[in-house]
């Protein structure tokens, strides 16, 4: 069911273009996925996001857990039946949420015990409960229940996460039944080259259907990021599927593409939307400041998403500035237009082979 091919490598950088089967359809890779957080992409129907060329979304698993529940989930026929979404969908093990909840969580080698930030009741996560969950939400994709190391942290906490994270893909591995779903593990090892370069090997000494890239993009430099993101590309199998965990800015998408990643996920666009900030090839655009209210131009010239082909950005301002939801709607569609068409041009440089030349012309334009 699962399988993924390599159709373009790019000569001059570790870029590649790929197919990733599973049950639910064929991703094109590069792929940016959209974050359903809740069985949702905050304001955009189901319909909207297949016309704004999502292939793959992701639930949460912590959130869907608290609510609705992973029963009710499973007693509705699954997650893709809930939210009425026939793509595929990858769902995160809840790892991230539970160790942000800082002083509201303990970590031991069984799990973690956390309290709900809902209404403060008592939970234990372990990598059997998680696989449980997640196999009863019945997505196409289940990552591995890990420990996301916080930035900065010493070497001997970041040492020990790491190779918790390793004992509890042991366990979701020897916990995990289902054939239909393809469980992902992933690296950790903070900002440490020799802890990279141990998980990577670790982790991709099981045999899995892909791999992720966990613990950044959690506050370090951008350059670092990209300096442990070439240590573990470099030793993650060419054959499987790589996904940078978190990541959404357009600079970093075509950094980690550069780097030989295939998937990347990231609730910016949803959530910078809602404060009335677009993505667009020059950077980021606060439509809601004053100095657009006579701008009659659309969000982005020359963008063909459903907002910029209709609408104003004199309209969309205020929209938001008088609290109407269309606005945040508006905002949104074109982030995710903007994201999505992003990594097909980049697919289509890869094909062409001319990624490094497509780099050239991205930052001609660009200004974080």
């Amino acid at each position: 069911m699962f399988e993924f091919e390599i159709i373009k490598e790019c000569k001059r950088t570790k870029a590649r273009a790929g197919r990733l089967h599973t049950p639910h359809g064929v991703i094109e890779t590069p792929v940016f996925m959209p974050v359903g957080t809740q069985a949702t992409v905050k304001t955009m129907t189901p319909d909207e996001l297949k016309e704004n060329n999502a292939q793959i979304i992701l639930g949460n698993t912590y959130h869907l857990y608290l609510r609705p529940g992973h029963e009710l989930v499973k007693e509705a026929g699954g997650l893709h039946k809930f939210m009425n979404w026939d793509r595929p969908i990858l769902t995160d093990s809840g790892g991230f949420q539970v160790f942000s909840l800082g002083e509201l969580r303990k970590i031991k080698e069984e799990g973690v015990t956390f309290r709900s930030h809902l209404d403060g009741s008592k939970h234990l996560f372990s990598p059997e409960r998680v696989m449980e969950i997640e196999e009863a939400i019945g997505a196409d994709i289940a990552m591995a229940f890990d420990e996301c190391t916080p930035y900065p942290a010493d070497y001997d906490y970041a040492k020990r996460s790491m190779e918790r994270t390793t004992r509890w893909l042991e366990r979701c591995i020897k916990a995990h039944t289902r054939e239909d779903q393809a469980l992902f593990g992933i690296i950790q090892g903070s900002m440490y080259k020799d802890l990279r370069t141990e998980s990577a090997k670790e982790i991709t000494s099981f045999d899995l259907p892909g791999y992720a890239i966990g613990g950044l993009s959690v506050g370090e430099p951008a350059e670092v990021m990209y300096e442990m993101l070439d240590i573990n590309t470099d030793i993650m199998p060419i054959n499987k599927p790589r996904y940078l965990m978190g990541v959404g800015a357009a600079d970093n998408l075509v950094e980690g593409v550069k780097r030989g990643v295939d998937m990347f996920d990231c609730v910016l666009p949803t959530r910078i939307a809602r404060n009335g900030t677009v993505m667009t090839k020059h950077g980021k655009l606060v439509v809601r400041n004053a100095e657009y209210a006579h701008d009659f131009r659309p969000l982005e010239e020359g963008c063909g998403c459903y907002a910029c082909r209709n609408f104003t950005r004199a309209y969309i301002r205020h929209l938001i500035k008088s609290g109407e939801v269309l606005g945040i709607r508006l905002t949104t569609i074109h982030n995710i237009y903007f994201l999505t068409n992003l990594m097909k041009e980049i697919r289509n440089a890869i094909l062409q082979d001319r990624y490094p030349e497509f780099i050239t012309e991205f930052y001609a334009n660009f200004s974080r």
